[in-house]
């Protein structure tokens, strides 16, 4: 219904309940301006975007555009859907919500638990300490490495957490308990598989089984240098988690399965591994840090 170049229009929820009785608006009135109109009739303290549509089609002009166009003629209120937008906010961090102190030495590394509620810390005092978030205090001090404890990994389902320290050890903790689940490199019953890293080219990759030949160095499994990154395999690929990767200053990136205690060497790398990744389709990405290269690998 018309009057006076003004349009009766009825403001709905998705749902399609009102958010006040039918108003006239003018014809000019565009998008902007209701978005007003519907922040005052809500009583919003914070002024939220909307988007508008008549007949599943999205209002981005004003109404006299919009019923001209669609060649309507309004015999009723006309009914405009107000739908909520997403927002992403940015705030500025400007003050410390807290500080936890306990480490004797400097902190080198920290992970939040997939779920937020706790956090792992690494040390140069050699523990692995467990913190929950909420209350803002310890939970575990986890001792078993003899040197500085350099990267800490959360599973994807949190049930684990590995830590690597300088020295290139690897150790698995239970969350809930603070114990050790095992020392990776005490491990005398582990088999070592090398499989060779194929892609020698920039921009190539190479694929599970082209070339690879399995043997059985044992020298290999244990690390000589310092533990670079840890990255799981993530849990979509394989449930429940029980496999990580590994990177090292000794250029070589491992494999290492939690059940078994086995450990696949991946050979090839001609300088020292600085990050590891397990991507979500399999590939395990491997980075140099001179010449700067990015190495595709696929699990095995």
């Amino acid at each position: 219904m018309m009057m006076n170049n003004n349009v009766l229009c009825l403001l709905t929820n998705p749902d399609g309940s009102p958010l006040g009785a039918p108003m006239y608006l003018p014809q000019n009135a565009a998008p902007q301006h209701l978005q007003q109109i519907v922040n005052k009739l809500l009583n919003n303290e914070e002024k939220l975007p909307y988007s508008f549509y008549i007949s599943d089609q999205e209002l981005l002009v004003p109404l006299a555009t919009y019923l001209h166009t669609n060649k309507l003629s309004v015999e009723k209120a006309l009914p405009i859907v107000c739908q909520p937008q997403a927002i992403f906010r940015i705030r500025p961090i400007n003050r410390c919500s807290a500080a936890i102190s306990a480490h004797a030495e400097s902190v080198l590394t920290v992970a939040f638990s997939p779920d937020g509620r706790h956090l792992a810390s690494g040390s140069g005092d050699t523990t692995v300490r467990f913190w929950d978030i909420t209350t803002q205090t310890p939970l575990f001090t986890c001792r078993g490495h003899d040197s500085s404890v350099l990267f800490v990994a959360w599973s994807p389902d949190g049930k684990y957490l590995v830590s690597g320290s300088e020295s290139g050890e690897l150790i698995c903790w239970d969350p809930q308990t603070g114990k050790s689940l095992g020392n990776f490199m005490q491990a005398s019953a582990t088999k070592s598989v090398s499989s060779s890293l194929l892609p020698k080219k920039r921009g190539r990759s190479s694929r599970r089984g082209s070339e690879n030949k399995p043997s059985n160095k044992k020298d290999n499994k244990k690390m000589k240098k310092w533990i670079n990154s840890i990255s799981w395999e993530p849990v979509h690929l394989n449930a429940p988690c029980r496999r990580f990767v590994s990177a090292s200053k000794d250029t070589i990136a491992r494999i290492w399965d939690i059940s078994s205690k086995k450990c696949i060497c991946l050979n090839g790398h001609t300088q020292s591994v600085t990050s590891v990744k397990w991507g979500g389709d399999g590939v395990i990405y491997t980075g140099y840090s001179f010449p700067f290269l990015v190495r595709l690998l696929y699990s095995l």
